[in-house]
């Protein structure tokens, strides 16, 4: 056995041991390293992780993720500690939005509702009309009475959910750079080394990359889609961290990642050191002052009544 897998073994022992004690729960998103998804008490996307944050028993959640994830989890119960292991774990698309940029389009767009994907902070929520997931943006704009949409921040998301509405949606120009990154050119490489895979793709691509797909999926669809579908190799275009779970509820099938250098640094942060810390020092805790959670839960509430 080599010093790693001894020091993980210890890690993860000493964390069962304080969660118990702690009455924790462990979250974690699908993107997150290997090691912590197996820790974690659910392991999802951030539809799934944002009802858990509401409706799970516990005294502290200790968030596997970014920040957002973590300031929603926070909103979404106020009386639970929630921890986030690494503050520093954040969402560029997230930062390329402010409170003050979506004020300014309701300026230009007063009959516009504002749809914000959850990958936003919580001050960029307090300001919009109802959050989003990438499972559920084109069910909540088609749920809506307002014939256009402001969506923030993700430009590929809203091209995406253009293309199942007839409202009219104005993007504002965000993006994920993992995502972005994909080009038809990655695809058709892909496709050339594994000819019988199925190309699942996550809604956060590129049109040109979506538009070559065989399935557009959020990662618990791809995850679903996986387990269902009679194929027997994938190319998976998301981030990599995926294919962590889907090997280990597939493991008579093949996964391939559409581009190796699908990584997000952020996500790959938080590590058992780190969560076993958190767990022993219930920090570094994650705080949304109150007239900014108010207006946020609201709009992340309504997503969730959707």
């Amino acid at each position: 056995m080599t010093y790693h897998q001894i020091r993980t073994i210890m890690f993860e022992k000493e964390i069962l041991r304080l969660k118990s004690e702690r009455n924790a729960i462990i979250l974690a998103h699908n993107y997150q390293p290997g090691d912590v998804q197996d820790i974690a008490d659910l392991t999802g996307d951030s539809l799934e992780l944002s009802r858990a944050a509401a409706t799970i028993d516990c005294k502290v959640l200790v968030f596997c993720g970014v920040d957002f994830m973590a300031e929603t989890a926070a909103i979404l119960s106020p009386e639970k500690i929630v921890i986030h292991p690494d503050t520093s774990a954040c969402c560029p698309m997230a930062q390329m939005i402010s409170p003050h940029d979506v004020r300014s389009l309701r300026e230009k767009h007063p009959d516009a509702a504002v749809v914000c994907y959850v990958n936003s902070s919580a001050d960029v929520k307090a300001e919009s009309d109802i959050c989003c997931t990438s499972a559920n943006g084109v069910q909540v704009v088609n749920a809506l009475d307002a014939d256009e949409i402001l969506f923030i921040p993700d430009r590929n998301l809203a091209a995406y959910v253009a293309r199942h509405t007839d409202k009219r949606i104005i993007p504002w120009d965000g993006y994920c750079y993992v995502h972005d990154r994909y080009t038809a050119s990655d695809v058709s490489e892909a496709r050339k080394k594994h000819p019988d895979a199925e190309l699942l793709v996550h809604p956060e691509c590129r049109p040109e990359v979506i538009d070559m797909a065989d399935g557009v999926y959020s990662t618990s669809g791809m995850l679903k889609h996986a387990r269902a579908s009679g194929a027997n190799e994938f190319i998976i275009g998301t981030e990599v961290g995926i294919l962590h779970r889907l090997c280990a509820e597939n493991p008579e099938k093949m996964f391939y990642p559409l581009s190796s250098g699908a990584v997000c640094e952020d996500m790959k942060k938080i590590s058992l050191k780190k969560v076993l810390r958190a767990l022993e020092t219930l920090s570094p805790r994650v705080e949304v002052p109150q007239t900014t959670a108010v207006r946020a839960r609201r709009a992340i509430e309504r997503m969730l009544a959707v």
